[in-house]
């Protein structure tokens, strides 16, 4: 056995089998032996970018809970990784990368495709990163990178010299200066001390209106919160990456928050006496109640998130279930139903004031309307990626995730081209469950239309075929449009925000995918429909309207007068000022409308 053929063994002793990568003679060793591994224990996914192989693996981790494994040949294909393993760093997931690199006698000699990779992987992979010089040391690096990433929830990195990859492996020595390591994951259910328990509990239990924040933390911790929630009669809002933590047809659960979040939201953070943040490092303050309006206590497996975005009056390190199991008994039951009822009837509102700006017209069609539709049609069990863009905010508003679905985005990076790989992920960890990318044009120029090829590669050996790829073309880079108007009070500028046109469902059908069109509002159900019931992947092609404004829960004096400096300077006026009045107008006067 030589030393590749140890390092997928290894893996797979630690239970990782699915590794995402692109070929390269730095890793030539790690190919051939992975060859050899296919059917033994390790499955191996071709991407068509390193990138899309980190976001992949990132994906992975964040859908099972799992280690993520990607890995990358030596110089630009180990760059290539950085930005989705910066995206595992930023969002706290666990992911295992291996890099190839010149011949150990190589080293030094400005050498081509010579990179310091180890300070190049220093920063993402600060938790460990380390180069193999001799066969013996692998087993321990193999070691301790899946068991940190697993530890410290975070990229780590392994660096194998491309001649060591195929010298013999050997086990270290029984000597001084010899590490002997082992496999197994650390024990992370961990609950906060009793005293710590109660001080939180009689925080909790003297407030009168508490709000609940729960983030990618509490996302195995569905049942526990809803118990928490329903003593306390508080109400519930989700950071974005807690969106499938509690389910969105229940009355007390006010969606997301933030600048892609909800009015009942706002409300809740506004109202309440008492904050109860779980699993959450959320990182918009102004969105959280002022600082001393509310009392805190926070649930978080990181010290290092506790008290990091409201100064907290309890900070409880700790598994998210776990502590909130210990804590329940702790609690009293709250008689008075005036708040909770009150964010109800705010919830309520909410959603038929989505539905009425949904169904308000747009040239051609409002991208609002496109999720609408989609979010009552989504399967039990299905699993959403969303992209970086505008297409972010109806995501975030407009889809209602129902008990047992899935989602997720690059949250704390929020990279554009993260949505298709993402989906990709989720399909080959779950082949039998439908999957749902949402990407604006710009996302799938970037990255998605390569990805559209690992798709077409793989889909056959999928038991259930359905991934649904919606792309909303709108011909703008629609988010970063409406933060210039807003934030910089500056109108479009063409130059840098309108981007070529392209036939997204066309390509689909040319690389044996279906691709489906739709500019009619009346024809988008019928669309998804189609979509959700196809024999193959599909890609739906939406022509979108960019005009229609993502707006923020709360509007702010500054953001107004940005919107009102910006008019002189754009040069899509009459559009943008008739689709934010019927945008404005739907949240005061919501009405339902004929489909």
């Amino acid at each position: 056995m030589n030393v590749s053929e140890f390092v997928w063994r290894r893996l797979c002793e630690w239970g990782l089998r699915r590794v995402y990568g692109y070929p390269g003679d730095g890793v030539g060793g790690l190919d051939v032996a992975l060859q050899k591994m296919l059917g033994l224990g390790m499955e191996y996914v071709q991407v068509r970018h390193e990138e899309m192989a980190a976001f992949m693996a990132c994906a992975h981790a964040k859908f099972t809970g799992q280690i993520g494994l990607c890995y990358a040949t030596s110089g630009p294909g180990a760059i290539h990784l950085l930005n989705g393993l910066y995206d595992a760093k930023l969002d706290h997931v666990g992911v295992v990368a291996l890099v190839g690199q010149q011949a150990r006698s190589a080293i030094g000699a400005q050498y081509q495709q010579e990179i310091d990779l180890q300070c190049l992987f220093k920063d993402v992979a600060g938790a460990f990163v380390a180069t193999a010089s001799v066969p013996s040391q692998v087993r321990h690096l193999i070691d301790q990178a899946v068991r940190t990433a697993a530890a410290e929830r975070a990229p780590t990195c392994v660096i194998m010299p491309n001649d060591l990859q195929e010298l013999p492996y050997a086990d270290p020595p029984v000597a001084h200066g010899a590490t002997h390591t082992g496999t197994g994951f650390p024990d992370t259910a961990r609950v906060p001390d009793d005293a710590a328990l109660h001080r939180a509990a009689a925080v909790l239990n003297e407030g009168r209106r508490v709000a609940i924040l729960a983030g990618a933390g509490a996302l195995d911790a569905t049942d526990e919160l809803l118990a928490v929630a329903e003593m306390l009669e508080a109400g519930v809002a989700k950071a974005l990456l807690g969106k499938a933590a509690l389910p969105d047809d229940l009355p007390f659960v006010t969606g997301s928050i933030g600048l892609l979040g909800t009015q009942p939201s706002w409300a809740l953070m506004q109202g309440c006496d008492t904050l109860l943040m779980v699993g959450s490092s959320f990182p918009y303050s102004e969105f959280l109640p002022k600082p001393g309006a509310a009392r805190g206590v926070q649930v978080d497996i990181d010290g290092a998130n506790l008290s990091l975005r409201y100064p907290m009056d309890v900070n409880l390190v700790g598994d998210a279930a776990a502590t909130l199991r210990a804590l329940l008994p702790l609690l009293v039951r709250k008689t008075d139903r005036s708040w909770r009822l009150g964010i109800e009837r705010n919830v309520a509102a909410w959603w038929r004031t989505l539905e009425a700006r949904a169904m308000d017209p747009a040239r051609p069609l409002n991208p609002q309307r496109v999720f609408w539709e989609l979010s009552s049609r989504l399967p039990e069990r299905a699993i959403v990626t969303a992209d970086s863009g505008s297409g972010t905010n109806w995501y975030a508003r407009d889809l209602k995730m129902r008990r047992g679905m899935k989602a997720s985005l690059s949250g704390g990076l929020a990279s554009m081209g993260a949505g298709v790989p993402y989906a990709v992920a989720a399909k080959m960890a779950y082949p039998d469950r439908t999957v749902v990318a949402c990407a604006g044009d710009g996302a799938m120029q970037m990255n998605g239309l390569n990805e559209l090829i690992t798709i077409s590669k793989y889909w056959k050996k999928w038991p259930n075929p359905r991934l649904v790829v919606l792309v909303l073309n709108n011909g703008d880079l629609n988010q970063v449009t409406w933060e210039e108007r807003i934030l910089l009070g500056a109108g479009k500028t063409p130059a840098t925000q309108s981007i070529p046109d392209f036939p997204y469902h066309r390509y689909a059908g040319m690389i044996g995918l279906k691709g489906l069109y739709v500019d009619d509002p009346a024809m988008v159900g019928a669309a998804w429909d189609e979509a959700l019931h196809a024999d193959r992947p599909v890609v739906l092609e939406a022509k979108t309207d960019p005009d229609v404004p993502p707006l923020p829960p709360h509007i702010t004096l500054k953001q107004a007068r940005s919107f009102m400096a910006m008019l002189p300077t754009e040069p899509d006026l009459a559009s943008v000022i008739g689709k934010t009045a019927r945008e404005m107008l739907a949240s005061v006067l919501p009405r339902r409308q004929g489909r």
